[in-house]
């Protein structure tokens, strides 16, 4: 009798802690590109990447609920100089933390930092200046906003634009203004397993 009073607690206790509680995955394009610093004598072009993760979303009552999640991300820039393009080509682990505010229709608003952490780099020799093998920062801040709208079923469709607190890298300020930082549009699906009812 104990036994079957105790799997019965821990069953109701499980349904509620699920109602409050959901896993998914997402994924989806980058659009990146630097912004700042002193890019005068060159053109700076977006480079396509891509994101690909999960998340946690924890409610706080009816439409609020905090999203961390883990994502594997491209990101970089193309620079032209004289005719030639240059790949600066970064990946990231990104761990965002997002406020979001769900409406009764499905549709979200969401807002929150970012921290990467840098896991590859492809810089070539370029007019950065010399060789800039490990150039770019191992840790990366941001902000980031977005909106989106998630069904009753679990899938949803999203978009969300990054804006770079910390400067990409460290080179010779003798070169030019180096304060530039990581600017990423990002649009993808998800697919969110255990939806909590409203």
């Amino acid at each position: 009798m104990k036994k079957l009073l105790i799997i019965a607690l821990l069953a109701y206790c499980s349904k509620g802690f699920a109602q409050h509680f959901s896993i998914g995955l997402k994924a989806g394009t980058n659009i990146s590109n630097f912004i700042g610093g002193d890019f005068s004598d060159v053109k700076k072009k977006a480079k396509i990447g891509f994101y690909g993760g999960g998340y946690l979303n924890f409610w706080a009552g009816k439409n609020f609920s905090i999203q961390p999640e883990a994502l594997i991300s491209t990101q970089g820039v193309k620079i032209e100089d004289a005719g030639t393009i240059t790949n600066y080509s970064l990946t990231y682990i990104n761990v965002p933390i997002m406020l979001k505010y769900k409406s009764d229709g499905g549709f979200y608003f969401e807002a929150g930092p970012q921290a990467g952490f840098k896991i590859s780099e492809n810089a070539p020799d370029s007019i950065l200046g010399g060789t800039v093998k490990d150039f770019f920062k191992n840790l990366d801040l941001s902000l980031g906003a977005g909106i989106g709208y998630h069904s009753n079923a679990g899938f949803g469709i999203g978009a969300r634009y990054l804006v770079g607190l910390t400067k990409v890298g460290n080179f010779d300020p003798s070169l030019g203004d180096p304060n530039f930082k990581n600017s990423i549009i990002q649009i993808g699906l998800f697919y969110t397993i255990g939806t909590p009812k409203k």
